[in-house]
């Protein structure tokens, strides 16, 4: 029987749940093959998403029409904006999630599509017709046929698990790997890879002794990540805590470093820079007497507990012998121990820009067979391929943001013109533009383009009118409203700022570094027009930021603008990258060992941010 469909996605992940929501609810048919029906949407590491620049790119996948914001608010536990004290680029909300809560909506929600069909098997096998893919075929021999095909495999692609020396056979603790569809693509033509990633234990948190640790609590005022109205604030919280490893726990880990994967050859792929093992800690920071434990509950009603920062492949006498030397962790019981898994690749120069392959026709990369790590990347990843998997069928153009309009923009461009020699993962650092992607105007950025796509419905586009109404109505009262000496220089006194001796317009106050606009609500006429025009919080912080950054603002745009003009100028041979405090140590390291001769080749080298450029750019005299 031959099954026919627009869109295929093989692999239920967080980038084939975007890619199939996203191809389906633009009107593509469309079919989701994973290899478990049951683990749709699983946290297959920590039960998080965002962080610092991972909750931009979820709040910019909400502004296109994706869901992972919106399922991510559904089953939150905890809710924190990382960064607070530092400057409003840098802000970036994170949220511990219910992991079985998390894979539930998803479920539900995909269920919920109309023309979004479902099969569980293994696909080990592409059909390709003269550069162009046809279909699927399955371990049982079944072939569904497409327009376009996206594949999202994570880490299963020949997976393997390693626990000390032993190993075996998996994509994820528990089930199988993927095989047969490298072999597929290295006879099409295609380069591939190795990379490894891992994970830490998991325990019973009932063995825990929560006293000897820090107690890390959640926001007072919890936001959300979708700018949609579709779920409610968070009222009740869970608590993470902190603890940390000591000299005792390393000397254990030590003892066991001979029999870990990644320091006797056993393991040949790349691991992630950012994200090191526990083992890989005591090498390489090996004058650092203590590590961070962070100790995360995987959900409301579950005692199982996420071990963040102790990820390792270890044996498993070694893991529970180190960790019950972690304070509090002295009569820790294991749900599983923590372990390596290598997989292949397939390094992402090999893509177009919409995530279509080079080679083949209608067939696309998405996700972690990409090298890339997380999955707030994996969920973008997802998005875009789903989206111009169906814009290509229907003989629409290709949908690309710029590094000018998103980090998913900025992502994407590092992993098609850099590629990526080691899992990549996304910072703030990587855009030169993250004064104008923050969290809180993504939807600003995005939403219009959205609509367009045909993913946000009106109701959103209108009440990101509103909202943009409310803060031009605002910003315009505070240039024009004035402030006598006596009303606010008792505000000013209090926050250490210097008195003012005539009456100003109150936008000026607010200029000013140490005054925020929860001070301003002391003047009554301020508190008034707040509230007499239902003007929120997210409104008055987006004001504060025009106010207070705009200077900077301007300035990146001038900078981009040099940018352009300065990347022929030449870097002599013999430069000294290691003189140049400022450059980041994968800078420095990929730098010296590439020497690059100009900077336009400095800037497409993997790891070299555009603030690394900046730096090299000033020492250099320009």
């Amino acid at each position: 029987m031959v099954q026919d469909y627009d869109v295929i996605v093989v692999g239920g992940g967080h980038a084939g749940c975007e890619a199939a929501a996203a191809a389906a609810r633009l009107g593509s048919k469309t079919l989701l093959i994973t290899m478990s029906l049951q683990t749709i949407a699983q946290m297959s590491c920590n039960p998080a998403m965002g962080g610092v620049a991972k909750g931009q790119i979820v709040r910019e996948i909400d502004a296109l029409g994706g869901l992972s914001g919106i399922i991510t608010d559904k089953s939150m536990i905890q809710f924190r904006m990382l960064n607070r004290s530092k400057g409003p680029a840098m802000w970036s909300p994170r949220v511990q999630s219910d992991r079985m809560r998390f894979a539930e909506e998803w479920r539900l929600a995909l269920e919920g599509i109309e023309g979004l069909d479902f099969y569980q098997d293994m696909v080990n096998a592409l059909i390709t017709e003269d550069g162009v893919i046809k279909g699927v075929r399955t371990s049982i021999g079944l072939e569904f046929f497409a327009k376009s095909v996206i594949l999202t495999n994570g880490t299963f692609l020949n997976g393997l698990i390693h626990i000390g020396e032993k190993q075996f056979g998996g994509g994820r603790s528990g089930e199988r790997a993927s095989t047969g569809i490298t072999e597929d693509l290295v006879k099409l033509g295609f380069e591939t890879g190795r990379m490894k990633t891992g994970t830490p234990p998991r325990v019973d948190g009932r063995s825990l002794d929560y006293s000897k640790m820090e107690e890390q609590a959640g926001d007072e005022n919890p936001e959300k990540f979708s700018f949609s109205n579709s779920t409610d604030v968070l009222k009740k919280q869970r608590s993470c805590y902190i603890t940390y490893t000591n000299q005792k726990v390393h000397d254990v880990l030590r003892e066991g470093l001979d029999q870990s994967p990644l320091f006797n050859g056993q393991i040949k792929g790349t691991g992630p820079r950012y994200c090191p093992s526990v083992e890989d800690k005591i090498d390489r920071f090996a004058e650092k007497s203590r590590h961070q434990i962070f100790v995360e509950p995987e959900g409301w009603d579950t005692v199982e507990i996420y071990v963040n920062g102790f990820s390792t492949s270890l044996p498993y006498e070694i893991q529970v012998r180190a960790l019950k030397l972690v304070a509090g962790f002295e009569n820790v019981k294991f749900f599983r121990p923590g372990y390596a898994i290598e997989y292949d690749y397939f390094p992402p120069t090999q893509l177009k820009y919409s995530l279509e392959t080079k080679l083949v026709k209608g067939l696309y990369f998405a996700g972690q067979i990409n090298g890339t790590t997380g999955y707030e990347e994996a969920a973008c990843q997802g998005l875009i391929a789903g989206i111009n998997a169906h814009r290509s069928i229907n003989d629409l153009p290709d949908f690309v943001l710029g590094r000018e309009q998103a980090y998913i923009g900025v992502l994407i461009d590092d992993l098609i013109t850099k590629g990526t020699e080691e899992p990549y993962r996304m910072f703030t650092s990587r855009a030169e533009y993250r004064i104008l992607l923050r969290q809180d105007n993504a939807d600003q950025r995005l939403t219009a383009a959205g609509f367009e796509l045909g993913l946000v419905g009106e109701e959103q586009l209108s009440a990101l009118h509103e909202k943009m109404g409310r803060i031009a109505a605002l910003k315009k009262w505070l240039e024009n409203f004035s402030v006598e000496p006596e009303v606010m220089n008792p505000i000013l006194n209090s926050k250490g700022s210097s008195d003012i001796r005539q009456k100003v317009k109150v936008i000026t106050v607010l200029s000013r570094p140490q005054i925020q606009f929860e001070d301003l609500m002391e003047i009554a006429e301020v508190s008034n027009f707040v509230f007499d025009n239902v003007i929120q919080k997210t409104d008055w912080e987006q004001v504060e930021i025009a106010v207070k950054y705009q200077g900077y603002i301007d300035k990146e745009k001038e900078n981009a603008d040099k940018m352009s003009r300065l990347e022929d100028l030449n870097i002599p041979d013999n430069f000294d990258y290691t003189k140049l405090k400022s450059l980041s140590h994968e800078a420095k390291e990929k730098l010296g060992r590439v020497k690059p001769q100009s900077i336009k080749q400095a800037k497409n080298i993997s790891g070299v941010n555009p603030s690394d450029i900046n730096v090299l750019l000033v020492y250099m005299g320009r």
